[in-house]
């Protein structure tokens, strides 16, 4: 599999061991930095980590902060990108299973190096359940396409068609 890294300054140290870590595995890694300790600003190391899988160059992205938060909100901010912040190996597992996450954020500053190579190799080995979830996904998937601008309750428009109320779902 190959995937993208990316991560700010409070995170360099753990990208390192990581990128070791999945190179030994087999996967081909995409380094999108940084590449020091020296204090830098995350948008500019997620975004193209984020938008590396969105365009197909990459299969999935790990990005890394100090709590995982702005990574998160960065990436997600990439048409077809759907980051989950994780720290514990079920909510790498259900980040995969339920939500079809192709990116993961974590917190360098709130877990180990060992806890974070088990939440990646869950995350990683987790298939998309599908089934129920798929429509929720698809869901997601159709706000990439609507207007920056908020609607109100209900008007957002899903790729099915339907609103919550309207497709049955609860």
């Amino acid at each position: 599999m190959k995937i993208a890294l990316g991560t700010d300054h409070a995170g360099y140290e753990i990208k390192e061991e990581i990128k070791r870590y999945l190179i030994g595995e087999g996967h081909e890694v995409s380094d999108f930095g940084t590449y020091s300790n020296e204090p830098c600003d995350y948008p500019d190391f997620i975004y193209p980590a984020a938008l590396a899988v969105a365009q197909g160059e990459c299969d999935r992205a790990i990005v890394i902060g100090g709590s995982g938060n702005g990574e998160n909100i960065v990436a997600n901010k990439v048409r077809g990108i759907r980051c989950a912040v994780c720290w514990n190996e079920e909510i790498a597992r259900l980040s995969r299973a339920h939500n079809d996450a192709n990116v993961i954020s974590i917190g360098a500053r709130t877990v180990s190096v060992e806890l974070t190579v088990r939440m990646i190799d869950v995350w990683l080995e987790t298939p998309f359940d599908g089934g129920r979830h798929a429509l929720r996904v698809q869901k997601i998937a159709a706000l990439d396409k609507c207007s920056q601008e908020p609607l109100p309750a209900g008007e957002v428009s899903y790729s099915a068609g339907l609103t919550r109320q309207e497709s049955g779902h609860r």
